[in-house]
């Protein structure tokens, strides 16, 4: 489409990843204490499965990318999948958060219920978020459609994480108890099913025609091939380094939170309650922020910008409670100055996210120019598995601090010792400044500019219409 997309495209969109935020708000806030301090599962061990299928994933995520540029039907290369997957997504959501195994998860059925979902996940998100190059090739209308797919999958996210903390986990001893993850799963697995489901029957009117051209017979061999090829790009090398970065460091702020509010920072209840609620602000910041920022600095130096902006600010707390200059924590004082800190952090944090994302759509067209070929599923289920690497790599990195400083499993509020809570503290201080710079080194380098991609376009019109009409084309 050129010009301007409707609202009602862009809106049910992004409706499709409330699913996935549904998903990384459950893995981020609550996997790793559901396991480890509600089922007694051990943090490692935890940390371990979920690297495991990772492993899994890193073979089956680009294939699923692959399989979705090859669907051929009469509604398209993506619909198909969209309408299909949510059903065992949903069932397999529910088993995550009520395990059917008697006594302590082992390793392994940890392994099944995590590559289970991710895998579902994958058949929604990858074929989804790969209509976006589809749509547009709008340098800016492209940021616009991740625009509604961030505000959609972090509202899912958030709103799950309300309803957590008030109906299913209001207090912090049914947060140690299983009975509210069950249904916080069972919840979410209805929340996956409409939103992609729902977004598919939106879109359909403007997705859903038959591809112009039929695809070969498929070999795993060539499959491969082309995967590999893909992910030789020299941008999309660059961008992932960048991105990984720059998820781990999201996933690990989000999976350590339910420690840090619990331990360090001392939350009340009612605190409990708002945290979500106070994010949400940083999302409507960001849905506000980003296209300005775009359009003026573009994605690399928006990304790079982000990843600095959130460490520096998100950081600040960590600090001065280290050398304690902090007001004393649990009280409205500490509360309301953490909250105010994490919602500007978290909104840097997200436009570094998103701007990332955004990337990929250009690698698309600078992949085509060198090959010939669209990969739009591949280079998008190469960025899903860096963002579920880089959630387990969160989920891992947290096991790993939680275990370091010897939290014990159930430990209550004011149970634990100061030095376990200060240890707590710097080395989440000391892991995501490592990340973020990371971050911003990689984002910054990114060699696709605005003025690079409008140039290839208009390069491939012209020689589109060179075609149609027997012109040599424009140069």
């Amino acid at each position: 489409m050129t010009g301007p997309l409707p609202w009602r495209l862009k809106l049910m969109h992004g409706f499709g990843a409330v699913a996935f935020g549904v998903k990384d708000g459950g893995f981020s806030f609550f996997l790793l204490p559901f396991y480890n301090l509600v089922l007694g599962v051990d943090a490692g061990i935890v940390g371990a499965a979920l690297a495991t299928a990772l492993v899994v994933d890193a073979l089956a995520d680009p294939l699923i990318g692959h399989l979705s540029d090859r669907t051929y039907t009469r509604w398209g290369r993506r619909l198909p999948w969209l309408y299909l997957a949510p059903i065992p997504l949903a069932l397999m959501w529910a088993l995550l958060w009520s395990p059917p195994f008697t006594g302590v998860p082992t390793y392994w059925e940890i392994v099944m219920l995590a590559v289970g979902v991710r895998l579902l996940l994958s058949a929604c998100e990858v074929p989804s978020i790969s209509m976006v190059p589809e749509i547009t090739a709008d340098y800016v209308e492209r940021t616009t459609l991740f625009r509604y797919r961030f505000l959609s999958g972090w509202v899912g996210g958030l709103t799950m994480s309300v309803l957590a903390f008030t109906v299913f986990l209001p207090t912090p001893e049914s947060q140690l108890q299983p009975d509210g993850y069950a249904v916080f799963g069972m919840v979410g697995a209805v929340v996956m099913l409409v939103s992609v489901i729902g977004s598919a029957a939106g879109q359909h009117p403007y997705v859903a025609r038959l591809p112009d051209t039929a695809p070969p017979p498929f070999s795993l061999r060539l499959a491969f091939a082309d995967i590999f090829d893909a992910f030789r790009e020299r941008a999309f090398v660059i961008f992932a380094f960048g991105a990984l970065a720059a998820y781990i460091s999201q996933g690990v702020t989000l999976s350590i939170t339910l420690y840090v509010i619990r331990y360090v920072w001392q939350f009340s209840e009612l605190a409990f309650k708002l945290y979500p609620l106070a994010l949400g602000l940083s999302v409507v910041a960001m849905f506000l922020l980003v296209g300005p920022l775009h359009r003026r600095f573009g994605k690399p130096l928006s990304g790079a910008g982000g990843a600095l902006a959130a460490l520096a600010i998100a950081g600040t707390p960590y600090v001065l409670y280290l050398v304690g200059f902090w007001p004393e924590t649990g009280g409205a004082l500490s509360t309301i100055l953490f909250m105010a800190f994490m919602v500007t952090a978290n909104t840097a944090g997200v436009v570094s996210i998103i701007s990332a994302t955004s990337m990929v759509a250009e690698i698309v067209e600078a992949f085509e120019e060198r090959t010939g070929k669209r990969a739009e599923g591949t280079f998008y289920a190469g960025n899903w598995l860096i963002q579920k690497s880089a959630t387990g790599g969160g989920i891992l990195l947290t096991s790993l601090i939680v275990e370091t400083i010897g939290l014990e499993p159930g430990t209550a509020q004011a149970a634990v010792a100061p030095d376990v809570v200060a240890n707590l503290a710097l080395a989440y201080l000391l892991v995501t400044a490592v990340l973020a710079l990371t971050a911003a080194f990689w984002l910054a380098r990114f060699p696709i500019t605005r003025a690079d991609h409008e140039a290839r376009i208009a390069a491939r019109i012209s020689g589109e219409r060179a075609l149609a009409t027997g012109a040599p084309p424009h140069k």
